[in-house]
């Protein structure tokens, strides 16, 4: 049987493309659910050609529509995230993935509760982040979660049945 095909974040997979040049492998990621499933990485920041390590980056104005900002200089890296994003989704597309899983908490790829920050500067945990925001857009139907959720055993479980279920149904 082919394996089914998930996009994960690149970090979760031991690859060292974090802002500080780490990683946040994933063993049971890696060990139990990469038995049966062809990840397919993708690391946004790495991606758009921000680079590895680069300056610290969060989430600023309102939640629907937040703002890339590396904190340091503030510019805002928002347009050249969204721009790669849009051609990024078109190749995942093709390779025909059945879901991703996301990192947790990342302003590009935090799926609930990532930290948006207001003009005060003070954050609220209500923000999807950049390339999450737009992956849940182009792909509404396909399972999603991150590293956090997937370790709870109902999650997981949930999750498991549904890339399964998408398994062998059209993309979009």
């Amino acid at each position: 049987m082919e394996k089914i095909k998930l996009g994960i974040s690149s970090c979760l997979l031991g690859e060292k493309v974090r802002y500080d040049g780490g990683h946040k492998l994933d063993r049971f990621l890696t060990d139990t659910l990469g038995k049966y499933v062809e990840y397919v990485p993708v690391c946004p920041e790495v991606e758009c050609g921000l680079g590895v390590p680069r300056k610290h980056m969060h989430l600023e104005g309102k939640p629907d529509s937040p703002r890339l900002i590396i904190t340091e200089t503030r510019q805002d890296e928002t347009k050249r995230m969204v721009t790669w994003a849009q051609k990024r989704l078109v190749q995942l597309e093709q390779e025909n993935i059945r879901g991703f899983i996301f990192k947790s908490n990342s302003p590009s790829c935090g799926i609930g509760k990532v930290k948006i920050y207001n003009e005060k500067n003070v954050p609220h945990d209500a923000g999807v982040g950049i390339f999450a925001g737009i992956f849940i857009q182009w792909f509404p139907s396909l399972p999603i979660d991150d590293e956090v959720h997937l370790h709870d055993p109902g999650q997981f479980e949930n999750f498991r049945e549904m890339i399964f279920a998408f398994a062998k149904a059209p993309i979009k």
